[in-house]
């Protein structure tokens, strides 16, 4: 459909009649969020946090010849599903704590030789062998420890650091401030670490797909996912993080 029957379309479209045509949006962002979370979410409550995404969208959309209603729906859905994540943590406070203990050994090996952290150094300084490692690198890789998931409008972080209501220009200015550490935190990440998360990060892709693009197992890729948030964390120790 051109834009321009799209226009004369939504005109004619009542908010009812928005929702109903574009219900199927909703589940399928939801289905594409579900790729990148644990299994321990819910997507019943995805698509029901989408779904208020939707009915704002059709109440507050204008249409002109520049929009598309689609495309201004899925800012709202995938926006209001990314809230409600950012509300619920489901990760356990022994996962917080494990990936706390990591963090801080990939720091102070990195301090100490001032070069990137390998594993094996890591798994020396906190006593662990190679699956206990994996496993919290895989923990750290699905939980909300980090969230570098963003909402679709320039207006969010890259990082979520804390609950932004009722902050003020100081606390404007340091999430403005943790943003620039961030992205010059992840350029300067091992290159295949640096990879993995443009490909999640800003391609979307899922671990799956992202194994395929580098001809690795679904499940290496979660351990590269895992080691580049531990050590943007390590590196960002100096800021506010959410756990």
């Amino acid at each position: 459909m051109n834009a321009s029957a799209e226009y004369l379309q939504v005109q004619r479209l009542s908010d009812d009649e928005l929702v109903r045509v574009h219900t199927p949006l909703v589940r399928r962002i939801a289905y594409h969020l579900m790729a990148r979370l644990p299994p321990s979410v819910d997507v019943q409550d995805l698509i029901q946090s989408g779904m208020i995404g939707l009915l704002e969208a059709a109440k507050n959309f204008t249409p002109t010849r520049a929009a598309s209603f689609e495309t201004f729906a899925g800012i709202r859905i995938r926006g209001a599903m990314l809230d409600e994540l950012r509300k619920s943590d489901w990760t356990p406070r022994s996962v917080h704590r494990k990936v706390r203990e990591l963090t801080e050994a990939t720091r102070q090996v990195e301090y100490e030789t001032g070069a990137d952290a390998d594993s094996a150094e890591v798994m020396q300084r906190m006593g662990i062998d190679s699956n206990e490692y994996n496993q919290i690198l895989a923990d750290a890789a699905t939980s909300r420890v980090l969230s570098l998931s963003s909402p679709d409008s320039a207006e969010g972080a890259a990082m979520d650091v804390a609950d932004t209501a009722s902050r003020g220009p100081a606390g404007d200015l340091e999430d403005n401030g943790l943003r620039e550490a961030l992205a010059g935190a992840i350029e300067q990440l091992p290159e295949r670490e640096k990879l993995v998360m443009s490909l999640y990060y800003d391609e979307e892709l899922n671990l799956k797909e992202i194994g395929e693009v580098l001809g690795v197992s679904e499940s290496r890729v979660c351990q590269i996912h895992g080691q580049a948030v531990v050590r943007l964390r390590a590196r960002l120790d100096g800021w506010r993080v959410n756990d």
